[in-house]
């Protein structure tokens, strides 16, 4: 009886210790949607208010007609879609071969390869800008997209921790009824990689959806201007309208929210068999 009692009241703890740190997690996420529907007055009244007397949808008709926030939204999805396909493709590819093909120096280059991690984009980022100013590709899509399209050190890691934890037999049997490196990587590995490279996806996306400092200093135009570039629009000098800025964000929010709920089984799945888990 002790013994179900001590259970008992431990898993009582647990479930509130849970339940407080959900409720912390979530309560920005509620207060930005809250501060989005208030007035400019209500926002910084004392005591807060949690409900506004007057809910103000007219917030996201003027944030559509104070920023193109149409064009931003395509221009962030697009180059978002598009980077988070090539890092996949080109992760796996190279994760395929340091996992699975042998050749000199491999273990060397893959070092020096994840080495790249310890480097800060700050250093990265003044050549990065001047190779795109020589291509003439400043204020582009290529210069949005090509730096990080061709994959990263980090999910190259993070596919080939999983690669490595398959047996090397279905490589043997594929070879046997004659599939080359390609078909053994395209029609045997590829289809048991979907956790991992659902969780490379997800965490590429929210990378460059959320990415400020890049799309800053190489667009100019109003026209390749992304959706963060655009939040920062309604933060002034002088003055912050933050009730536009919560709709912009709780605007901007939607497509990471889709993105991850879409592959949540398969990205926590991920998450637990590869190297990420420690």
């Amino acid at each position: 009886m002790k013994k179900s009692q001590h259970f008992s009241i431990k898993k009582l703890v647990t479930h509130l210790i849970l339940i407080l740190s959900g409720i912390t997690f979530v309560f920005p996420f509620f207060w930005m949607i809250i501060t989005s529907l208030k007035s400019p007055n209500e926002i910084f009244s004392w005591p807060p208010i949690f409900i506004p007397e007057k809910i103000m949808w007219s917030n996201y008709a003027d944030v559509f007609s104070s920023i193109p926030i149409i064009r931003m939204f395509f221009n962030s999805l697009f180059v978002s879609v598009t980077v988070t396909l090539g890092t996949v493709i080109f992760c796996a590819l190279a994760a395929y071969s340091f996992a699975r093909l042998r050749f000199p120096g491999r273990e060397f280059i893959f070092k020096l390869y994840l080495g790249t991690m310890m480097v800060p984009v700050m250093v990265t980022m003044i050549p990065m800008f001047v190779i795109m100013k020589y291509f003439g590709w400043i204020d582009t899509y290529y210069a949005l997209i090509v730096p990080g399209f061709f994959g990263n050190a980090f999910g190259t890691f993070l596919l080939r921790q999983f690669f490595m934890s398959l047996p090397t037999q279905l490589d043997d049997a594929a070879r046997i009824d004659g599939c080359s490196y390609f078909s053994t990587f395209y029609r045997i590995l590829l289809p048991l990689m979907k956790p991992p490279m659902a969780a490379l996806a997800v965490f590429t996306f929210m990378g460059v959806w959320n990415d400020f400092l890049w799309p800053l200093i190489t667009v100019q135009s109003d026209e390749m201007k992304t959706l963060s570039i655009g939040l920062a629009s309604f933060q002034g000098l002088y003055a912050t309208q933050y009730h536009l800025l919560m709709a912009a964000a709780v605007i901007s929010v939607i497509p990471v929210l889709i993105a991850y709920l879409s592959s949540q089984k398969y990205f926590i799945e991920g998450i637990t068999l590869t190297g990420m888990k420690g």
